[in-house]
């Protein structure tokens, strides 16, 4: 019988709120659902817009294993250096070569297990960057050579590349989920292979907001259609994840339960 662990991963983290929930929420999760391993989207805990390296230390103090990005992740452009100093804070791995930081990381337990992690963005109403299906391709290669055990963290806009990401890496990635669109979808399953997926996680932020954003700044931007500064929401503020079970042995996922906190 193999034996396996479990994963939790937590959607984009929204701010203040977010991280002030995400601290108040971390242990009692890890306890009751028994959780070896965190990955958690920090890209947006700035404020919004970006990380910084305090929240980044605050995340990892906390008890998170690995921090995934998307297109925010140099919004605060200072953190170039932090990106290359940490190995398990990760930016998309297919942003254009020599673009500071790491894509992907193999972060080993102290129980000896390995969990590859690879953060991507897609290209579909983005920026025009490296092919994300190859770039899977290359990075999984990467970490199959160490461990069965790999978690694919896919920052983009269009729900039909995420889909296609999903059943182009059934079987290869132990579990592929969706980023960056901030609404939790309801689709979370394991793939024929074995490969646990969804759409989108959802945020963990304020959802009396327009994905984060005071309702009303969002509102004049579509009624204008001109620039309004971003500033975050603060009520609402709901806890959006999912929660792996995956055999070390296969790298095959065997649960797959979202996790929104509290429920809508």
């Amino acid at each position: 019988m193999n034996s396996s662990m479990n994963i939790l991963f937590i959607g984009d983290i929204i701010g203040v709120p977010g991280m002030e929930l995400v601290t108040n929420l971390f242990k009692g999760i890890i306890e009751k659902h028994k959780i070896d391993f965190v990955i958690a989207n920090g890209e947006n805990a700035a404020d919004g817009k970006g990380i910084e390296e305090n929240q980044a230390k605050q995340l990892f103090d906390l008890g998170v294993h690995v921090i995934t990005g998307g297109n925010h992740t140099f919004d605060r452009w200072d953190m170039k250096k932090v990106y290359s100093s940490f190995k398990n804070l990760l930016r998309p791995l297919n942003f254009p070569q020599g673009t500071a930081g790491f894509g992907y990381t193999i972060y080993e337990l102290a129980s000896g297990v390995k969990i590859g992690v690879i953060n991507l963005q897609g290209r579909t109403f983005m920026q025009p960057i490296e092919d994300p299906f190859r770039t899977a391709d290359w990075a999984l290669g990467k970490i199959n050579e160490q461990t069965k055990i790999s978690f694919v963290d896919f920052h983009a806009e269009a729900t039909a590349e995420k889909m296609a990401l999903g059943w182009y890496l059934d079987g290869k990635a132990s579990v592929v989920v969706g980023t960056h669109t901030h609404t939790p979808t309801a689709d979370a399953r394991i793939l024929p292979r074995g490969t646990g997926y969804i759409t989108d996680v959802g945020m963990t932020g304020p959802y009396d907001s327009v994905l984060g954003m005071k309702k009303e700044l969002a509102i004049k931007r579509f009624l204008t259609q001109t620039p309004h500064k971003y500033e975050t929401a603060s009520n609402d503020v709901r806890l959006c994840g999912v929660i792996a079970e995956v055999e070390v042995e296969t790298g095959k996922c065997v649960r797959f339960e979202q996790l929104i906190f509290p429920k809508f």
